[in-house]
């Protein structure tokens, strides 16, 4: 596996600067791994989704070379940027089929933010906001949120990637999640009568 792993980096460093053979290589090795993560976020979707996972995976994939390629972490770092992108794109989803109509509610919980079945279309939208808020105002404490409950990266992982302590990721993720609790609810206060 460290082989792998270490090949995986090695190509995503390559596709960062262009290399195309580089990219061509990387995709099958990060392809099952992509297809489950976009089959989890697909599966806590609404029923009758019109994204299937391989639309998902090409739409992640065509964000990823279109925007500024980082400086690649790990194969963990990748693939929690992916995962954050998903995210992004069912949420793009969700904004177009909700446009007109607002349905306010903060009734989420991030332990179960991954969970999108249970997730109006105005809930996603109002928690993708609140998370960008959030890197906007503290990068570090919106990473953390997006590679700990979008990602599903554990504690140690994340501590790697942002080069901090266990203990200073649990902080972190502590206090966004209180920030983004206490903004989805003075959202919801400032949303219009339904």
């Amino acid at each position: 596996m460290g082989g792998v792993t270490m090949n995986i980096t090695g190509l995503l460093a390559g596709a960062r600067n262009g290399d195309r053979d580089s990219l061509e290589r990387l995709v099958p090795l990060v392809n099952d791994e992509l297809r489950r993560i976009a089959r989890a976020r697909l599966r806590k979707e609404r029923p009758g989704h019109t994204l299937q996972p391989t639309a998902l995976i090409h739409e992640a994939y065509i964000r990823l070379l279109k925007g500024a390629q980082p400086e690649w972490e790990s194969r963990t770092h990748f693939y929690s940027v992916a995962a954050r992108l998903m995210r992004q794109i069912l949420t793009d989803h969700a904004r177009a089929r909700a446009s007109g109509k607002r349905n306010w509610s903060a009734n989420i919980t991030l332990e179960h933010a991954g969970d999108l079945a249970v997730q109006t279309s105005s809930t996603l939208v109002a928690l993708d906001d609140a998370v960008e808020s959030l890197h906007r105002i503290d990068e570090r404490k919106g990473r953390a949120i997006d590679l700990r409950y979008f990602g599903g990266i554990s504690m140690e992982e994340i501590a790697s990637i942002l080069d901090i302590s266990v203990a200073t990721v649990r902080r972190e993720l502590r206090i966004g999640e209180a920030w983004l609790r206490r903004e989805m609810t003075s959202t919801d206060e400032k949303a219009p009568p339904s």
